[in-house]
């Protein structure tokens, strides 16, 4: 004897399946850890303190 399949369940399934496969490559490619996000967001911070304290006021060679 076969087996019944509800069509509506079956194309569901698919298209979660589907879904969670395409999220898992999105996460591969594009996904960072927390600890990762913060250790960038230093990085920018420390570059950005060491350029305001390069930067010379008063001294504009556009006037």
């Amino acid at each position: 004897m076969t087996k019944i399949i509800n069509l509506r369940l079956a194309r569901k399934t698919a298209a979660r399946d589907a879904a969670r496969k395409q999220g898992d490559e999105n996460a591969a490619r594009f996904g960072r850890t927390k600890q990762q996000k913060q250790v960038e967001k230093d990085d920018r911070d420390r570059a950005a303190r060491h350029l305001d304290g390069h930067r010379r006021d008063g001294d504009s060679h556009d006037a």
